[in-house]
């Protein structure tokens, strides 16, 4: 998932409940819950990456944020996020959301949640080019911070902004991570990316939502640069097929976008697609969270070896047919309206034989999609609650499956258990 971004508020005490009140915005606040059975079957997932024990495997998602204040209406607290990494049994990575007024109080709050989560979230300072930004990189990586985010579409700029040089020093000298937004919304920056990366190799640079600005090239560019990181907060099947075809393991990153996405369920599809395009298992536990802890820590990374380089990744055109259809459906969706027509056809898409190939999926995808069409008949009359259609994160998953052939699935997900 992707979206625009907001902002955060930890505070403590009377008067920290108080201020907070005051200034919350009305309204409903996200969901951020995640179906029982959907984390059985992300638990049973970790399991099967290591042997039999699910707590083996080390889950850092590297792009979450919290923030009450952000123009698009996207609220997360501490408590919220906090709640839904536990679900998920991973670790966060986490700033603020997009902040009008600025980020230094923000950034604190970010810390200063961090500090108080027991090794749960970790902390990404967010600098603005117009408002200080080396000064403001400083201060937070000097107050506990473990690396910096940059938003060119938040805070309207582009890479090769001058008034960022210096940070761009800061960050190579103290090899932290740096995570940039480069997904929808922006024009291309993957070259100003590949020279910074070429310039300042002490710096971690991470192009969130796989790069899609710049994916068709870029992985070329990234296998000379092993500074050159991926995050992969983004739903798209197809963008990150080509990004395990394209990119060394080694340089993705585990991702969702929280609020945005769901931590459980981005793991299950970023499984999904990472064995589709022949990634072993070992190489699968580095990109869920060994990688993104190494760079934390200051520690070199581990190499991923060569990308699959399988482009030509196998096509079920049957469940082809039903990803078609749940691609269309995402677009109606964000053009605000109905994605009825499209969710239909792609009923009628999974009535394969039972005794097909693609029957097990199929059969998979339409729980998927009653599971979604219940959420979203519970949710009519309700206020809205941030940006996203109710249960998107049900059809993302379900699109997943219809291009991951491959990749075996339950018997059954049993939404009612």
């Amino acid at each position: 998932m992707s979206g625009p971004e907001g902002d955060p508020r930890v505070l403590t005490g009377d008067a920290g409940a108080a201020r907070e009140q005051s200034q919350e915005p009305a309204g409903p606040r996200p969901d951020l819950t995640v179906e029982p059975a959907l984390i059985r079957w992300w638990r049973e997932t970790r399991a099967e990456l290591a042997g039999g024990d699910a707590d083996a495997v080390h889950v850092v998602d590297a792009h979450t944020h919290i923030g009450e204040h952000d123009p698009d209406t996207m609220r997360c607290s501490p408590a919220e996020l906090l709640a839904h990494l536990e679900l998920s049994e991973a670790d966060g990575v986490v700033f603020p959301l997009r902040e009008p007024d600025g980020y230094p109080e923000h950034n604190d709050a970010a810390i200063e949640a961090a500090a108080a989560s027991g090794g749960r979230l970790t902390a990404f300072g967010r600098v603005d080019p117009a408002r200080s930004p080396t000064h403001e990189a400083q201060r937070v990586l000097d107050a506990g911070a473990r690396g910096l985010k940059l938003h060119p579409r938040g805070e309207q700029f582009q890479l090769d902004d001058a008034r960022l040089e210096e940070t761009w020093a800061l960050a190579h000298e103290r090899r932290v991570p740096v995570l940039v937004h480069a997904g929808r919304g922006i024009p291309s920056l993957g070259a100003h990316a590949v020279q910074i990366a070429t310039r300042y190799p002490g710096v971690r640079l991470i192009l969130a939502h796989a790069g899609i600005s710049d994916l068709a090239w870029i992985g070329r560019q990234a296998q000379e640069l092993p500074n050159l990181y991926f995050d992969t907060s983004w739903w798209s099947p197809a963008d990150l097929l080509a990004l395990f075809a394209t990119v060394p393991a080694g340089q993705i990153l585990f991702a969702s976008d929280a609020p945005y996405g769901r931590t459980a369920t981005a793991a299950l599809g970023i499984v999904r697609i990472a064995r589709q395009a022949g990634i072993d298992d070992a190489h699968i536990r580095l990109v869920l969270g060994e990688q993104m802890q190494r760079l934390l820590d200051g520690e070199e990374p581990l190499d991923g070896g060569r990308p699959s380089g399988s482009t030509r990744i196998a096509v079920d055109v049957l469940l082809d047919r039903v990803g078609a259809y749940l691609t269309a459906s995402f677009g109606q969706l964000a053009a605000g309206a109905s994605n009825a027509e499209m969710i239909s056809l792609a009923r009628l898409a999974c009535a394969v034989p039972a005794d097909a190939p693609q029957a097990a999926h199929c059969r998979v995808i339409l729980e998927l999609i009653d599971r979604y069409e219940q959420v979203v008949a519970e949710a009519a009359g309700r206020e809205s609650a941030g940006v996203l259609p109710p249960g998107v994160f049900l059809l993302a998953l379900a699109g997943n499956i219809a291009r991951t052939p491959d990749v075996p699935v339950p018997r059954a997900l049993d939404f009612d258990a």
